[in-house]
């Protein structure tokens, strides 16, 4: 697992979101050290207030960036002047704080706790399907802590979907080391007939995101689960499926279950079957065996698909894993693909969030962002901030019709076009 390192700037919300930062990298078995140089990831939650809190954050970044194997940049500063840090040319991912988690796993598999109980957090509830997954990774530890998959029946997992809702939660987050693998210890992969039975039976106004499915265990239903997306607009048009290398032989060399052309044969299915809709992969860069020829297919094969949600992570070595015992690329060109990889990454997702300008999206108010704002994610899961919630009446749980009006990189603004009760019914209000 991973050493971290973490400073928090600012307020006491960036403080809170330090401490959720943490619990999450604790529960998936990364450990706290001391400093930087003892980090194999280095954690800078940014503040902006005025300029020389600016020029502050700058400077220690750029200390950060020399001290520490990879950094990465959250908070204030982070999402409203992101491209400060890339015009001082400092190498670090920038990143909203709910994706720092995913982004220092390394490409391993979520590890949740010990159990599989759902839990409500506001108005999102989590619910992790099962535990354990089907696959080998070269790099990955967490197949020690989980094993092979153990997946409770389809009945029990709606019946817990169901409480959730009946709890109060607007937003389910369908969760597991590998969803799309869900059922497949019982000769079957049931994450279709899931998320169908749990959109049509329960009723109620929410909306469903489902989580980390690997391509190898989506391709083979691929079509069943577009289907799925298609018919019920209470599931985000949204899928995470991480490929981690566009080379086939370093998929090979990290034994992952799919490659290439099943990859892109599954991004073509959702392409044909659903008309908006968004794509999170992972990639790893610098993998021992990684060539530069490997890395150049990599960065071909993200410029084809163009991903709207993109982590970026390099190789680090995990205690244990088969990847270990192989001799590293060392630190420099792990960076410079890094960076190059990211810099593409931001593009790309610019450009998509660019072309969301001027259009209306239904959206679920999630949770209260900074200021007097709201975090909102629309059909296929895209990040829309509304601001000044409070005199619009707009809290987590309300659904609303909002018409984008700018972007910042990762996410969009949107104005209120009027507050509706939810994907299953008529408006409530203008």
């Amino acid at each position: 697992m991973a050493r971290y390192h973490i400073e928090t700037y600012g307020c006491t919300s960036n403080r809170g979101e330090s401490r959720a930062i943490e619990s999450a990298l604790r529960d998936a078995g990364h450990y706290r050290v001391d400093g930087p140089e003892e980090a194999d990831v280095a954690i800078m939650n940014s503040c902006t207030v005025v300029e020389k809190t600016e020029r502050n954050m700058l400077r220690r970044a750029k200390e950060l960036e020399q001290e520490t194997a990879d950094l990465i940049v959250t908070g204030c500063m982070a999402l409203a002047q992101g491209d400060d840090f890339r015009e001082e040319d400092i190498d670090a991912q920038i990143l909203h704080w709910d994706d720092v988690p995913t982004a220092v796993t390394n490409g391993e598999c979520p590890t949740p706790g010990p159990g599989v109980e759902p839990v409500l957090d506001g108005v999102v509830g989590i619910l992790p399907i099962a535990r354990g997954c089907m696959s080998n990774c070269s790099y990955c530890i967490t197949k020690f802590a989980t094993g092979r998959v153990d997946s409770p029946s389809v009945e029990e997992n709606v019946e817990k979907a169901r409480a959730l809702v009946h709890a109060g939660a607007k937003e389910l987050r369908i969760t597991g080391q590998d969803t799309g693998v869900y059922g497949w210890d019982k000769g079957d992969r049931k994450l279709p007939e899931l998320l169908d039975r749990i959109c049509s039976e329960i009723e109620g106004d929410f909306r469903v995101r489902v989580g980390m499915a690997n391509p190898g265990g989506v391709h083979g239903i691929r079509q069943e689960l577009a289907d799925v997306f298609a018919e019920h607009d209470k599931l985000y048009n949204f899928i995470h499926a991480p490929v981690q290398s566009g080379s086939d032989e370093v998929l090979e060399h990290m034994r992952r279950q799919h490659r290439v052309d099943k990859f892109k044969e599954i991004v073509e299915t959702f392409d044909e079957t659903l008309d908006y809709w968004t794509l999170s992969t992972d990639f790893i860069v610098g993998y021992p065996t990684e060539t530069d020829e490997d890395h150049a297919k990599s960065m071909d094969l993200l410029r084809e698909v163009h991903p709207e949600k993109i982590n970026v992570t390099r190789f680090s070595k995990r205690p244990g894993t088969d990847a270990a015992d192989l001799k590293g690329l060392g630190g420099t060109i792990k960076k410079e693909r890094s960076k190059e990889m990211s810099e593409t990454k931001m593009d790309i997702v610019a450009a998509a969030y660019e072309d969301m300008v001027g259009t209306e999206h239904d959206v679920l108010v999630v949770e209260e962002g900074t200021g007097d704002s709201v975090k909102c994610r629309d059909e296929a899961y895209r990040q829309i901030i509304v601001q000044n919630a409070s005199e619009h009446g707009l809290e987590p749980g309300d659904f609303a019709r909002v018409k984008v009006t700018a972007h910042q990189t990762v996410y969009a603004f949107g104005e209120l076009v009027e507050t509706r009760a939810g994907p299953d019914r008529e408006r409530v209000s203008a």
